[in-house]
């Protein structure tokens, strides 16, 4: 399992917009992706749980992979956080 911190940079936390292009990115892997803030984690493959997360500007979230492409998974994910939120 690899994992990163970020913290939310972008003003209107995670939206609508960055939140479908997260979950379209993390959903071209197969390992298991989750976000979580607070301790609670959610499917980042699904909108619903990246949204319900309502992660706003300043907040900690933590993305987790496992599986096969994990490693891969991760540093995409991470580029797309720093360049989006």
């Amino acid at each position: 399992m690899k994992e990163f911190t970020y913290t939310i940079k972008d003003e209107q936390g995670i939206h609508a917009r960055p939140a479908g292009l997260l979950v379209k990115l993390a959903a071209g892997f197969q390992s298991n992706i989750t976000i979580g803030k607070d301790g609670k984690d959610m499917d980042a493959k699904r909108i619903f749980g990246v949204m319900g997360l309502g992660a706003k500007k300043g907040a900690e979230v933590v993305i987790k992979a496992d599986g096969p492409d994990e490693d891969a998974a991760i540093e995409s994910l991470q580029k797309f956080m720093e360049e989006n939120l």
